[in-house]
């Protein structure tokens, strides 16, 4: 089976992308490690960004997060082009990630590593009640299975704490919410549940751009898929017309939907 580029509009009703990247190209020195990478992305859907290693995602997500900035191309959210010039800066914007080491601290209770640097005052008083209320109520949301928030998360699962996480990166109320591999080095049961808390970002109407490498996890929640390859565009594809053969042949370059050309010894055209 042949497979094309499908429509890039997701399964969920939305007219425009809440975030839109165009033309996106990173050099180091002289290896060109993204050239000319476009991606959408709209409000209540899950896109999952796939490629081999090497493929530009964990430069793509960095940019996201204000980490490295673009040498050229132009990011668009809500209808405005930006500029996220650092960490600090996509936040304010409404883009906030979640990288593979978490960055949770062990021996901090869950609404401590919640509220971190954005603590809740009462008449300049930390007001504890209020964020225990809160970390309660954004947890329900998210169906995650805490036993209780104040609980070091040294003491919880792989999955719980990707479950603070996830968690503590809604507390801003983001647009857009970028996992880096979320599920790596996760049990079955773990993984299922960190799958749920996906869903829930969907149906909570927030944007998803979910980097894996586990082809089963992206087909189980993932609207879209957007394959890269030798930092490029290598087609993008609504999850349900597209089967797992299919994407692996556009990740190992088998089918080629616009990585003809090796980016790292060639000038784009």
């Amino acid at each position: 089976m042949t497979t094309t580029e499908l429509d890039l509009r997701p399964r969920v009703p939305a007219t425009e992308p809440v975030m839109s990247l165009r033309g996106i190209t990173k050099r180091f020195g002289a290896v060109r490690a993204l050239s000319r990478v476009d991606l959408d992305v709209y409000p209540g859907e899950v896109v999952a960004l796939v490629g081999d290693n090497g493929a530009g995602k964990s430069t793509l997500v960095k940019i996201l997060a204000g980490v490295h900035q673009q040498d050229d191309g132009t990011i668009t959210f809500e209808n405005a082009v930006v500029s996220i010039t650092d960490p600090a800066a996509a936040r304010e914007l409404g883009i906030s990630s979640v990288f593979q080491d978490l960055a949770l601290c062990d021996n901090l209770d869950v609404v401590a590593n919640l509220f971190l640097g954005h603590e809740v005052t009462t008449g300049g008083v930390i007001d504890e009640e209020e964020m225990e209320r809160r970390s309660w109520e954004l947890l329900r949301q998210l169906s995650a299975r805490i036993p209780s928030v104040r609980t070091h998360v040294a003491a919880l699962s792989g999955g719980q704490r990707q479950s603070v996480a996830i968690a503590r990166a809604l507390v801003g109320e983001p647009k857009v919410v970028v996992l880096d591999e979320p599920t790596a080095a996760l049990g079955v049961a773990q993984t299922a549940e960190v799958l749920n808390l996906i869903e829930r970002l969907r149906e909570r109407g927030h944007g998803v751009v979910f980097v894996s490498h586990n082809l089963a996890d992206v087909q189980a929640v993932a609207d879209r898929v957007v394959v890269l390859r030798l930092g490029r565009n290598n087609g993008t594809f609504n999850t349900r017309d597209i089967s797992y053969e299919d994407i692996i042949a556009a990740i190992t370059g088998a089918t080629d939907h616009g990585a003809s050309r090796n980016p790292f010894t060639e000038e784009p055209a």
